[in-house]
């Protein structure tokens, strides 16, 4: 039988098996509930088809027997676009975690093997991230396997639909983002954080920053895209303690460190990736003189794939992972951990 395939759809089959190799429950050919969800996710029969590697003839017949079975149309023309019926509204996260249990708890192969597989991970991560932990998860996986393949998302929005849906293996986030409820998570590292200035600016022979100076310094900061107030405004108060006046902000983690060179402005900066800009810009890192919490940082997976084995491997990597990025940091990042205060990082 076709696999059901809740993260890669495109490998399932509809009118393509042949009547035997159907399964069914009550009369549905379960092959369908997979034309069905790539329907409700793109609200367009080509697109579906397209995902799945099928013609449009088969999606329309597929769409058909669909509105047969349910007795009701599902997509309907309004306009030049197709919108769901509330029938097909109130089917759509219910075909997804149908799809997802099938995946984890019948059709999941019993073992895993890195080097025969090519299977392709699908991680949600940060541009930090990215730059600090992945290229270490990457030289390690590609010790094991060169078949293995990773995607990195972006996290655009709540990411509880993508990990819920299927559409992520693992969220890499900090805590105050993981999904909540029923779905685990395991810490993956501590993060301090740390003030990154042009080593050319007014503070270039600093040993310290005074709490003074912090506050009247112009600052540049990271915030999260598709924010609204007053949540921005929070994330704000609670990631930049102390911070009066933002003169430069940005989308992207990565862009910070590149905004202060040239000027006397201040970035907070994640620990980590101050240390790894440092080696190519003109930067002094220096002790945030006010206190802000540690960073958090999580994995989090859905919980019907706990003891999915690739999923297994994935996360025992990670965590030999975050020791490989620490030891190529070596004592600059364990000094990052008990900050002075009134010093200049190493």
């Amino acid at each position: 039988m076709p696999r059901i395939d809740a993260v890669n759809t495109s490998r399932a089959g509809m009118d393509l098996a042949p009547a035997h190799q159907r399964m069914r429950f009550n009369k549905l050919d379960l092959n369908l509930l997979v034309a069905l969800d790539a329907m409700l996710a793109e609200r367009s029969i080509s697109r579906a088809a397209e995902r799945l590697h099928l013609s449009q003839s088969a999606m329309s017949n597929a769409l058909g027997r669909l509105r047969d079975y349910f007795d009701d149309e599902l997509l309907v023309q309004v306009g030049r676009k197709l919108e769901l019926t509330p029938r097909a509204e109130t089917l759509k996260e219910s075909v997804r975690d149908v799809l997802v249990r099938v995946d984890s708890a019948i059709l999941a192969q019993p073992r895993f093997d890195p080097a025969q597989s090519d299977r392709c991970f699908r991680l949600i991560v940060s541009d930090y991230t990215s730059m600090v932990l992945v290229p270490h998860l990457l030289a390690l996986a590609g010790r094991h396997s060169h078949t293995v393949r990773f995607e990195l998302l972006p996290l655009l929005q709540p990411p509880l639909r993508e990990l819920e849906s299927g559409e992520a293996d693992l969220l890499i986030l900090p805590t105050e983002y993981r999904t909540p409820g029923e779905h685990p998570y395991e810490l993956l590292f501590e993060e301090q954080f740390v003030c990154a200035v042009w080593s050319g600016g007014c503070f270039a022979h600093a040993d310290r920053l005074t709490a003074e100076q912090y506050t009247a310094a112009g600052h540049v900061v990271m915030q999260p895209s598709g924010m609204d107030e007053p949540t921005r405004a929070g994330w704000l108060k609670r990631r930049y303690p102390g911070v009066r006046r933002i003169e430069v902000s940005t989308y992207s983690f990565a862009a910070v460190p590149y905004l202060v060179v040239g000027t006397d402005r201040i970035a907070t900066m994640h620990g980590r990736l101050a240390r790894l800009a440092r080696k190519s810009l003109p930067l002094r890192l220096l002790a945030a003189p006010l206190p802000s919490p540690a960073l958090q940082q999580t994995m989090q997976w859905h919980k019907y794939r706990t003891m999915d084995p690739g999923l297994v491997w994935l996360r025992g990597l990670l965590q030999e992972a975050v020791l490989c990025m620490d030891a190529e940091l070596g004592a600059a990042a364990a000094a990052t951990a008990s900050l002075g205060g009134v010093r200049v990082l190493p």
